[in-house]
């Protein structure tokens, strides 16, 4: 057997480990093991082929990698968590809300809650909007 298509195998098989880690790391080394390859099939001794492959993975790693992740991660939708994703959203009074607090249903979840406007009040089944988050109390308007 050719000692390129083990580097092939190994490419191969590194390049499967990257959809387990998702790190780019395993897709760079698997950029070096076909440069190891590209050397044996050129006729390259073994540490010429040992040489490619390290250089190769080095310059992937260092050069290439930090580049491709910043793109791809640039390129990802950045989603509000905890308390931030429940502005906008709606919810239920479940006990009438005024200026001394009340409780709401938000996405299965029972929050105190007041309302923004002062003198505004919603009695329990009406439909309000998260308007804020202030600790753990809604601050609520009324919903549509």
């Amino acid at each position: 057997m050719h000692v390129g298509l083990i580097w092939l195998g190994a490419a191969v098989l590194l390049a499967a480990g990257e959809s387990v880690s998702g790190e780019l790391f395993l897709l760079m080394l698997a950029g070096g093991a076909l440069g190891g390859s590209a050397a044996a099939f050129l006729g390259a001794p073994v540490w010429g082929q040992a040489l490619a492959f390290a250089l190769v993975s080095i310059i992937l790693v260092v050069g290439v990698r930090p580049v491709v992740r910043r793109r791809i991660l640039s390129a990802l939708p950045e989603h509000d968590t905890n308390t931030a994703a429940l502005t906008g959203r709606g919810g239920t009074v479940v006990e009438a809300v005024g200026p001394g607090g009340g409780l709401v249903e938000i996405g299965g979840d029972t929050w105190t809650a007041r309302p923004l406007l002062d003198g505004d009040t919603f009695a329990a089944g009406e439909k309000v909007l998260v308007h804020q988050i202030e600790g753990a109390t809604a601050i609520v308007v009324r919903g549509v």
